[in-house]
Order: C-alpha cells, then sequence, then structure tokens
C-alpha cells in the first residue's frame, strides 16, 4: 500500500524539528488542503500525511512553516526563511513517498527518501 511520510530536522540545533506546522495540498486544476499536522517530539506527525485509496497520482505541495519554527526558538526577526514550500509528483502511488526536510535558520535540503 502506498503512502506519503515526512519528517523534519533542525540540523541547526542537531534535534527533530518538533512542533512544526506542515500542510500537504493537491495541486489539480486548483490547490486544495488536504492536511494540516504538528510534528511529534521526533519531529514527525502521529501517522502517513496520505495513503491507501486517498494516495493518487498528481502533484502535491507539503508547506513546512519553518519561520514560526524559528521563532519559537527564539530567531530574531527578520528572520530568512519563512514557509519553505516543496512540489512534487506522485506518478505510483503504490509506492512509499517519504520527503524529509533538513533546515536551518538559513537553508534546507529535502529528498525523496524512503
Amino acid at each position: 500500500m502506498g503512502r506519503l511520510t515526512t519528517h523534519v530536522l533542525d540540523v541547526a540545533h542537531g534535534v527533530p524539528g518538533a512542533g512544526m506546522t506542515v500542510s500537504l495540498f493537491q495541486l489539480q486544476d486548483e490547490r486544495r488542503l488536504i492536511t494540516a499536522i504538528r510534528t511529534d517530539a521526533d519531529g514527525r506527525p502521529d501517522g502517513p500525511l496520505l495513503e491507501g485509496a486517498d494516495f493518487k497520482p498528481g502533484r502535491y505541495e507539503l508547506v513546512f512553516a519553518v519561520g514560526a519554527y524559528f521563532a519559537g526558538r527564539g530567531l530574531p526577526e527578520p528572520r530568512f526563511l519563512d514557509d519553505v514550500v516543496v512540489r512534487f509528483a506522485v506518478a505510483e502511488p503504490d509506492r512509499h513517498y517519504h520527503v524529509p526536510l533538513l533546515v536551518s535558520p538559513f537553508g534546507y535540503t529535502t529528498y525523496r527518501g524512503s
């Protein structure tokens, strides 16, 4: 069964990105919010963001609220990053798509994990 998962690592502080808001949108004819979650103490959602019959081929967008996260850690204004947007395509919805975010106040990286 296919599924979409994510997690956040705060590489500046060497900790999981706990308490970060992550929103998932489907990008078809219009941008539609599917879900919004807050990461747990391990920087992860409680479960998959999308799975099974709801996980369909198409274009998606994850929005990570890193500006608010770093504000909560005391980073002063102005902050360099606000929302980090990751747009990606799902071609094989029977597979596992894992989209992690490694973030610092001044940069980020992401990839398709396993």
